[in-house]
C-alpha cells in the first residue's frame, strides 16, 4: 500500500450534518488520540458523543468526550475518532494523532500549508 506524505501542518475537511468545513490541522505524531475543538465541532454538529476516556495532555489529565468524524487528509477520507477540548486558545482547531496516521501516513517535517490557508 502506497503511503500518503503528509507536512507538519495540512488542509482537512470535516464532514459534518450541514456539509464540509476545511481547516488547517496539526500533524502530531506525539499524541496518540485526534482531537478537535469543542465549538467546532458544536459549529459542525459533530456527534453524538460515544464515550467518553481520561486523556494526559499538557495541561494534565482530563475526562474528554469522544466523537466519531469523518475529516479528507491528504486526499483520502477517513472516519476516525476524536476527543472534544477547548482549543480556542490554541492556533491548529484540529489535531491528528497516532490514531489516524496509522492508517497509511508518513510525515515529512519539511512540508507544511501556511495557517492562512483555508482557515
Amino acid at each position: 500500500m502506497e503511503k500518503i506524505i503528509l507536512g507538519l501542518t495540512e488542509k482537512i475537511v470535516i464532514y459534518g450534518h450541514d456539509g464540509e468545513h476545511a481547516v488547517t490541522g496539526k500533524i502530531d505524531t506525539g499524541a496518540s488520540k485526534s482531537s478537535i475543538d469543542l465549538n467546532l465541532a458544536l459549529n459542525l454538529k459533530l456527534g453524538p458523543v460515544i464515550e467518553s476516556r481520561i486523556v494526559k495532555s499538557a495541561h494534565g489529565n482530563k475526562l474528554r468526550p469522544i466523537i466519531d468524524a469523518d475529516i479528507l487528509l491528504g486526499g483520502k477520507r477517513v472516519r476516525a475518532k476524536f476527543t472534544l477540548a477547548d482549543r480556542g486558545h490554541m492556533r491548529y482547531k484540529v489535531l491528528i494523532g497516532e490514531n489516524i496516521l496509522r492508517g497509511g501516513y508518513l510525515i515529512d517535517p519539511s512540508l507544511r500549508k501556511s495557517k492562512g490557508e483555508s482557515q
